[in-house]
């Protein structure tokens, strides 16, 4: 069965005779389905009203567990944003209703932000929509290929996690 990706292989073949066919094969697959995962992420949050950033910042304070909450600074690291940015990003999920900010009780220095019921419950209509998308894609493969896909997957990024 052919797909989308080998007239761009074919094509390439002609122009760069000297080119590994099959790494391009698998690299520009790779890509075209993490294009189609980040199209129907977004289709799926922009109905919930949600954008991807809002949707991270969400799922940060969800991860960690119940009480959901954590330090700005904490989020922006783990966001990988500056502590300005993560200040915005907060504040317009304070605004949505999702997020609430407050002082420490212990140390009044500290804010804590924690996930509002109103932003937990657009976290859960979000994350399993977004995990319906995943399904729907992955239960293409039978489970024994599945099973094979996850350990080639693992292998190849094995061999990157030291460089990300």
């Amino acid at each position: 069965m052919k797909d989308s990706i080998d007239a761009h292989v074919e094509l390439w073949s002609r122009e760069l005779p000297e080119m590994d066919l099959r790494v391009e094969g698998i690299a520009t697959r790779l890509q075209a389905l993490g294009r189609y995962l980040d199209r129907q992420r977004d289709a799926v949050l922009a109905r919930h009203g949600l954008q991807w950033w809002g949707f991270k910042t969400l799922h940060m304070l969800r991860r960690g567990g119940a009480p959901y909450q954590s330090t700005p600074g904490r989020l922006a690291t783990q966001l990988g944003l500056s502590p300005a940015a993560m200040t915005n990003r907060l504040d317009a999920m304070e605004r949505a209703g999702y997020v609430a900010r407050h002082h420490d009780r212990d140390d009044r220095r500290k804010v804590v932000a924690t996930l509002t019921d109103a932003g937990l419950l657009i976290w859960q209509q979000a994350i399993g929509d977004i995990t319906q998308v995943e399904v729907d894609l992955v239960n293409q493969l039978p489970a024994i290929d599945q099973d094979r896909l996850t350990e080639l997957l693992r292998t190849l990024l094995h061999s990157t996690e030291n460089q990300m």
